[in-house]
């Protein structure tokens, strides 16, 4: 392992010793403070944030768009201070840390066996809805992580998932979709954060007025398992409750081929993860480059050093 990874894996284990041992108040402090000084230094995480929040709010000038990257990287910040903390964290507390509306759509989903399809985007804090659906709904669920480097730091955050109650497929390969389509034959639960393509195969859609490229994975999943595919979105507020809401169902086109009923599926998810988004876009944590436009070097945008 390089250096840096030896490093980048030592600082993310201290932030789990440290923080789950933490009063929640104190923690919540730090979170915010270490957020504030992220977002003076101008790095290009928070560069990048704002270069796509110019896109999700497009009358924004440039002291609403700082103001939208300040109230961003506290939130990122929240989510990972929650994040480090979890595992210490009781069922209660997990249970009262959350707020869902329209669940009717996931619960009467689920009772029918065919299979649930969760998909949702970067938005608060995805793995405390894990554990709320697996603490309160009672309901295991498989779900795939990226790969990260050191290989220590992809082992680290799968162990954390799974203590969740999780079950954790590497994104790499085509294993994991058939994992995946087998536990929604049996009418099981899959959860995937479907806003950004990991693979450079995914689906072109258009998302608050561009190009972007989103995961085929979810519709590709309910066309081959019949599951049923249901939007999230999440959000924080004021309170310590992050709030949700399940979006309606996404059906299957009844005309087309594969290819063309995929496009459809998958633009329905964009459109409601931008009405999300649109809402509370200081909670959506895109810190990498999203749209085409964006990833070709010949369409630079301002900020657009992420």
């Amino acid at each position: 392992m390089s250096t840096a990874g030896r490093l980048t894996d030592t600082l993310y284990g201290a932030g789990w010793a440290t923080a789950k041992k933490l009063p929640e108040p104190v923690a919540v402090r730090l979170g915010r403070t270490l957020a504030d000084l992220v977002w003076k230094r101008r790095g290009k995480g928070v560069l990048r944030l704002e270069a796509n929040l110019a896109r999700v709010v497009p009358d924004a000038g440039p002291e609403r768009l700082a103001e939208l990257s300040r109230a961003g990287m506290r939130s990122y910040l929240r989510y990972w201070m929650e994040s480090f903390r979890l595992p210490a964290w009781s069922e209660q507390r997990i249970r009262s840390g959350v707020d869902v509306a329209g669940l009717h759509h996931l619960t009467d989903g689920l009772a029918t066996g065919r299979g649930v399809v969760l998909a949702l985007p970067h938005l608060a804090n995805w793995d405390l809805a894990g554990a709320w659906v697996t603490t309160e709904l009672k309901t295991p669920f498989t779900t795939v992580a990226e790969r990260l480097k050191p290989e220590t730091l992809y082992d680290r955050f799968v162990a954390y998932r799974e203590s969740l109650g999780m079950e954790v497929l590497p994104h790499e390969g085509g294993a994991a979709f058939g994992t995946l389509a087998r536990r929604l034959r049996a009418g099981g639960l899959v959860c995937l954060v479907a806003d950004r393509d990991l693979s450079a195969s995914g689906v072109e859609v258009q998302f608050f007025g561009a190009t972007a490229r989103m995961p085929a994975g979810p519709a590709l999943l309910a066309q081959q398992t019949g599951a049923l595919l249901l939007p999230v979105t999440l959000w924080y507020d004021s309170s310590p409750v992050m709030r949700g809401r399940v979006h309606p169902p996404v059906e299957v086109p009844g005309s087309g081929d594969r290819a063309a009923r995929t496009f459809v599926m998958t633009q329905a998810l964009a459109d409601a993860f931008a009405s999300g988004i649109a809402e509370h876009p200081e909670d959506w944590h895109m810190l990498q480059r999203l749209w085409l436009d964006d990833l070709d070097p010949a369409h630079p945008r301002s900020g657009a050093t992420a």
